[in-house]
Parts: structure tokens; sequence; C-alpha cells
């Protein structure tokens, strides 16, 4: 047990880097502090949701059935990028309420409620800020299963309700886009998660199991930009700030494969353009995460920000644009003939001396890679 209590203290610790070790972070968590969370309440909420987004929602319409979170966006008439949601549908105590939240991009909640309102019309459906009442979180990290749910010190039985579908209670979820990116849930502003957790220690074929424990204790939360750095490893962007607003296609910034996108849902906002490139099935250029090296190959830190160009060192033309980047680890949208060749082939604009190394994503398609597209 005291290997346990020690991986325990280890999960509550408070820390950050711009090098941490990726591949052994243990279980961890962290508020969300640049999301907030809106509410949609109403009997045409969902017919509302559903001409308005990318995704499918009418899986929240049964009260009976309970419904995982879903991941989408809002596009404008063109087919660009706005915001993204993360859309849940807390337990219903009367069939005939029905709330829908979302944890949206905290920095534009203001100019997304007001483009809400506007495609709102005559609907029958209310649009709330409640970001006091609620906060988000994300949990992460390597060797996660979660088997209840609860905030507090301890585990609370609210929570684990609300995990077996009765009226009470908020309760931790898959995260819908990729498994490799933990869980992730919206809980009371005023109360701290709590998880019973299956923690997989590999040690000589041996597990360690079951312990209840806080999730986070107070003051010892992780450093939100951990996460940052996790999603960056996976490749994986969030919000308007990430995925420019206004500007970006969402199959080029992977919005298919993070399950964001239905092409079965029928018509929603900006679906033209989608559709089109879906079945053209050719994507010329994707969001790829990539690592910043020095010529001698060591890791360079804070040497690089979002804008910044990436340029083959071969054409010495631009190759594609940086668009996130923390420490040493960042997400750049560059041309795919560009993008995988050997180590150096790329560098930054005006920073020569700062390598770009791309990683492989493992969760991609392989159709997604360009010499396979022109095979097929």
């Amino acid at each position: 047990m005291h290997g346990l209590n020690s991986s325990l203290r280890l999960i509550t610790s408070k820390f950050f880097s711009t090098q941490p070790n990726l591949h052994s972070t243990s279980p961890t968590a962290c508020l969300l502090k640049n999301r907030s969370i809106i509410r949609f309440s109403g009997p045409e909420t969902i017919k509302f949701l559903q001409g308005l987004l990318t995704n499918d929602v009418r899986s929240f319409e049964d009260p009976q059935t309970a419904a995982s979170p879903v991941y989408a966006a809002m596009l404008t008439p063109q087919g660009r990028f706005l915001y993204d949601f993360f859309l849940y549908r807390p337990p219903r105590p009367d069939p005939g309420e029905l709330e829908v939240y979302a944890d949206v991009d905290g920095s534009v909640v203001d100019e997304l409620l007001a483009a809400l309102k506007k495609y709102r019309l005559r609907s029958k459906v209310d649009i709330e800020n409640v970001g006091e009442e609620f906060s988000c979180w994300q949990r992460f990290g390597r060797g996660l299963e979660l088997d209840s749910v609860g905030w507090g010190g301890i585990v609370d039985q609210s929570g684990v309700s609300s995990s077996q579908g009765t009226n009470i209670g908020w309760n931790w979820h898959n995260d819908p886009r990729l498994a490799c990116l933990g869980y992730r849930g919206i809980f009371p502003s005023n109360a701290t998660p709590c998880v019973r957790l299956y923690i997989r220690f590999v040690f000589i074929w041996y597990m360690y199991a079951f312990a209840v424990a806080p999730l986070v204790e107070e003051d010892k939360e992780t450093d939100e930009r951990n996460f940052l750095l996790w999603r960056l490893e996976k490749g994986v962007a969030e919000g308007s700030s990430e995925i420019p607003k206004g500007e970006a296609i969402p199959l080029e910034y992977n919005l298919v494969g993070l399950n964001a996108i239905s092409f079965d849902k029928g018509c929603y906002v900006g679906q033209e353009l989608v559709a089109r490139t879906h079945h053209r099935g050719v994507i010329r250029k994707r969001l790829i995460p990539v690592r910043f090296l020095s010529g001698s190959g060591k890791e360079v830190e804070q040497q690089v920000s979002p804008g910044s160009e990436v340029i083959s060192n071969a054409s010495k033309k631009k190759a594609g644009t940086v668009t996130a980047a923390l420490g040493s680890r960042g997400l750049a949208l560059i041309r795919l003939e560009e993008a995988f060749k050997e180590t150096g082939a790329l560098t930054i604009n005006g920073r020569e001396d700062i390598k770009v190394e791309t990683i492989r994503p493992k969760w991609w398609l392989p159709e997604w890679f360009l010499h396979q597209q022109q095979l097929t």
C-alpha cells in the first residue's frame, strides 16, 4: 500500500513544466479555467441545436436513455469554424423538462451567446451563461479507468447515482473526441470533483487496484497547461484560439477524426462546404503535432509562437503555420506533401536554427496520409 499511497499523492500534486515526461504522466486532473458553461433549455432545444451544429444531438431526446456527451462545432454559412461545444445532458427529473449544458471557449463566450441568440429567432429555447455556477474539469494521464464519481472530499453517492442513470448528481464522461484524452465533465463551481479509481501500475506484472481518493485536493490541482501539453502531443486543438475563428476548414483541423461531424444528420449551417470537401476525399493540409528542435536535435523551449511560418528547406517556400505552441511542443497546419519527410526538412521562418519535427498521431486514419489518398 505504500507505493499506492505515494502514487495517490502524485495524482493530487500541482505541477507544471514545459518539458514533462508525457509518456509517464500519472493520472491527474485540472480545472479548465479557459472554458465556460452555457445552458440550453426549452421544448425546442434539440431542434435548435440539430439545425445549427455539425454533430447529431438527437440522442439527448430520450429521457430513459443515458446520453453520452457530444462534441460539435458551429460554423459560418461558408463552412468555416467558429466555436466548439462539448454538450452534456444531465439526468432529467421530469421527462417534460430538457436541459443541455455545453462547455465552450470562455474567451469568446459573450460573442458566442450573441451569435446563438441571433439564430434562435422564435425558437422556444432559452440560452444562459451559467459559468459562475458550473466549471469544466478534465482528467487525463496513463493507466486511468473510472469506476464511480462524485465531488467533495470522498466519493459522493449522488455522483455514483448519476453514473447509474438516476436523477441526482453530475458525473465524469469519456472525452467524446479520443479515448487517450481521458475524461471530461462539468461540476458545480463550489465543489471539487471526486473519483473512485482503478489505477494500473504495471510493475513486474502486478497491478495495484481500487482506491478511493479525492480527485483534487484544495490548492493542489494540476495546472491546466499540462492538459494543453497532453493535447499538443496528441495533435488535438481546442477552442477558437487554436482553431482560427472564421478561417479554419473543419476537415483540415481533423474534426471528423475527433467525432465532431455527422454526415448522416441532415442540414446544418455551413454543411455544404464540409460535405463537398469530405466527399471529394483529398485534404492537402492537416493540423499536425510538432516538436521544436535545435540544430543538435535538442528540444528548444518558448522560442516559437503561434502564427510562425513553417518553411520547407528544400523549396524555401511556406509549408504551413504554427497554430499553438507551449514549451517545445506545438500544433501546425502543414501541407501533407511536406509534413513527414526526414528530420530537418522543416524550419521556422526567420529562425532557421529551429527545426520543426512532425509527429504521426496514432489515432489518425491511414487514408489521411497524402500518398495513400493519391492511390485511391
